[in-house]
């Protein structure tokens, strides 16, 4: 039997990611040692693999089989554009992408008035102006602070990802339009779904009753 190998995104993704796992019997102590300096973690008994990576970078590493299973954000997914298989919803890590600028922006986005968006997802804004709303928009790319862009008068709204929306409004900015909800991910190869299907499938099924059990344990 051969490993199967995830790339999970480093940080909150990853350790929710992993206790996720463990209630399946999946686990990997080793990653769980936060001094350790190795790349690759394994779990011989299993025959699995396991390795961090940049939110952005696990849709290439799984696109060309570097791994079997990816998790990462609906929002890499979406921006990476990747040929991969999006096999389910993990239910964590919930956020939206939205529109967001100061009150009075909201006139120029009913009118479709020619527009600057500042973002960190030039291809979620393009798709979601030119295809969806058919507005003409300037997408300037910025790689933090987006918040920063419509008070010094870089753009007049924003595309972001909102949690609780506190950073907005404690600087006068708001949601103005929604464009998508966000939640983690799962992603597989889509050669590794045909070579491993029944491992990958048994995989999905297990978490899937993990998840159920959940929402009913809520309910």
């Amino acid at each position: 039997m051969r490993y199967l190998t995830f790339a999970l995104t480093k940080g909150r993704l990853a350790q929710k990611t992993l206790d996720m796992l463990e209630k399946i019997g999946i686990t990997c102590q080793e990653m769980r040692d936060k001094d350790s300096r190795k790349l690759i973690f394994v779990n011989e008994e299993q025959k699995l693999k396991f390795f961090l990576a940049k939110g952005p970078d696990v849709p290439t590493y799984v696109e060309y089989g570097a791994a079997d299973i990816g998790v990462v954000g609906k929002d890499t997914i979406l921006e990476e554009g990747r040929k991969l298989y999006e096999v389910m919803d993990l239910g964590f890590g919930a956020c939206r992408m939205c529109v967001c600028g100061p009150p009075q922006a909201k006139e120029l986005l009913q009118k479709n008035q020619l527009i600057r968006v500042a973002t960190k997802y030039p291809n979620i804004a393009k798709d979601y102006f030119y295809n969806k709303k058919h507005q003409t928009v300037e997408i300037i790319k910025l790689n933090g602070s987006i918040e920063l862009a419509p008070i010094v008068g870089l753009s007049e709204v924003i595309v972001d990802i909102v949690e609780t929306g506190s950073t907005l409004r404690e600087n006068g900015l708001q949601v103005l339009e929604e464009v998508c909800p966000l939640s983690a991910r799962m992603v597989v190869n889509q050669v590794s779904m045909k070579m491993e299907n029944e491992r990958i499938r048994r995989l999905i099924d297990d978490l899937r009753q993990v998840l159920d059990q959940g929402k009913n344990e809520k309910a």
